[in-house]
């Protein structure tokens, strides 16, 4: 009797085994992806600022500390993160979208990681900012009314619009693009949740909602993010949550109730409300015991913004974007290193660290793996799996280069511990700056990374072969349409490595 009742525990026991190995093949995801926030900005790397539940994540999964965006500005990230392509390979060949009737980036059937999943029977969900294009429809003969400032008052709210559910997404709660940029509404699945009827805005007016308040977003997408999570508990269907939030992005707003809460000011704080929805997140996981096989990445579409006033940061002993040079928009690592962290406890031992060289490219390439789903040959031609690197944190050689991308439409191509950026500066908005250059600024810049974590020593002059060869990669990974093994693709548009700001943005 004894030996039968051993022998059934063992075959239930391998059962589970079983089970849970088959399990992994479909995980549920979380990406949540925070705007304009630094890789020294979390408190287990060098941050002054609280970030108990990032500290968390870190502690329970893997950091990655040579993780890259495609860009150094939010758009074209964005893009990349969705579809595993570079963002400059589109029409929009630099900066980002601002205006409210901008078309949709995402291309109509284009290939993104919500509509791949969801091929592989994954319910799927985006809540917070888009910042894509949606497509709005224009009212007839629209003439702007006394009282309606700024943009978005063209817009017909009342009828639908292309939003992220054209793009494999089963369900949409957000807003159109960053909290300074109108309109400023929320927007449900393919339509504005009311109709704007006041003006308001940060920097830009526009048309608003009378109750829309940006300091409120952050709660509003923790609390439908949380509710998501508790429907989807319910299913058997796993689930991709993808969390876009808005913050620490301007305008600077933390609630209340996180008001004076760090040492460094309304930064600091707004870093920490940004850190309470991961938390809010967590603890909904927590609830329903999904944590085992729940995949929850984080990470930030670019480096910490100069309007976070950085060297009032620095004098109070907080580095937002670490030892790197630079900060958002710019072509030095500062603009795009950026925070990465993966927790999976099925498969990503607790506690490790990782220095493989990662871009957000990859997200897609990874999730293709993990569920076995197959890519198109157009599709995320720029994106490598890490899947190798979660299984173990020694292997670091899949991913040899990546490309660079400032907000003024500026390259720069990483292999190995070489960098060479094909401008005499910046291409963003850190000194110097695009135009502002000394004139006898080499045009090129060549960094030894390894040596030389600043970007401060231009080897351009000693290396001429060095510069030459990464050059022709570039020009090569430009010239087939993609930067990964498979078919030759085409480009949106002509690609000029050197011709800033050419092409329609």
């Amino acid at each position: 009797m004894k030996k039968t009742i051993s022998i059934f525990f063992i075959l239930v026991s391998a059962s589970i085994l079983n089970a849970q190995k088959l399990n992994t093949k479909r995980p549920n995801i979380i990406f949540i992806f925070a705007d304009d926030m630094g890789i020294g900005d979390v408190s287990h790397t060098t941050g002054k600022v609280a970030t108990p539940h990032l500290d968390r994540l870190a502690k329970e999964g893997m950091r990655f500390t040579d993780a890259h965006t495609s860009s150094s500005v939010c758009t074209p990230s964005r893009y990349s993160l969705l579809t595993g392509r570079y963002c400059w390979r589109t029409r929009l060949s630099h900066h980002v979208f601002n205006t409210p009737a901008e078309k949709p980036l995402i291309k109509k059937d284009e290939t993104t990681v919500a509509s791949l999943l969801k091929k592989k029977g994954y319910h799927t969900a985006c809540v917070g900012k888009w910042h894509l294009g949606i497509g709005w429809q224009l009212l007839d003969h629209y003439e702007k009314k006394e009282g309606q400032e700024g943009k978005g008052w063209e817009i017909d709210y009342s009828k639908p619009a292309i939003t992220p559910t054209a793009n494999g997404f089963d369900y949409f709660f957000g807003i159109t693009a960053s909290l300074d940029m109108p309109p400023y509404v929320y927007i449900e699945n393919d339509r504005a949740s009311v109709i704007p009827t006041v003006s308001k805005g940060f920097r830009r007016m526009g048309a608003a909602a009378a109750d829309f308040e940006a300091v409120n977003c952050l709660r509003d997408f923790a609390a439908k993010s949380v509710e998501y999570i508790d429907q989807r508990a319910k299913e058997d269907k796993p689930f991709f949550l993808y969390l876009p939030l808005t913050s620490p992005h301007t305008p600077i707003v933390p609630s209340e109730k996180w008001q004076g809460k760090s040492d460094i000011g309304s930064y600091g704080d707004f870093v920490m409300e940004t850190d309470w929805v991961v938390g809010e997140v967590l603890q909904a996981i927590d609830k329903h015991k999904l944590n085992e096989n729940t995949l929850v990445i984080f990470s930030t579409d670019n480096g910490c913004s100069p309007a976070a006033k950085i060297p009032d940061l620095i004098a109070k002993g907080h580095y937002p974007n670490g030892n790197l040079r630079g900060h958002k928009a710019d072509i030095y690592d500062g603009g795009h290193r950026v925070p990465f962290i993966v927790r999976w406890p099925a498969v990503v031992k607790e506690s490790t660290v990782t220095d493989r060289l990662t871009c957000t490219t990859d997200f897609i390439a990874t999730c293709a793996e993990i569920t076995g789903a197959k890519l198109d040959k157009a599709s995320s031609v720029d994106g490598i799996s890490f899947l190798s690197t979660l299984k173990d944190h020694s292997i670091v050689g899949d991913r040899e280069d990546i490309i660079h991308h400032s907000i003024d439409g500026n390259f720069a191509i990483r292999k190995g511990n070489w960098k060479l950026a094909l401008c005499p500066g910046s291409g963003g908005w850190s000194n110097p700056r695009p135009g502002r250059q000394p004139k006898d600024a080499p045009q090129v810049q060549l960094f030894d990374l390894s040596k030389d974590i600043g970007e401060k020593n231009n080897l351009q002059e000693q290396y001429p072969d060095k510069v030459k060869s990464l050059t022709a990669l570039l020009q090569s990974y430009v010239d087939k349409g993609r930067s990964t093994k498979g078919k030759e693709q085409k480009n949106d548009r002509e690609i000029d490595l050197y011709g800033v700001k050419k092409g329609k943005k």
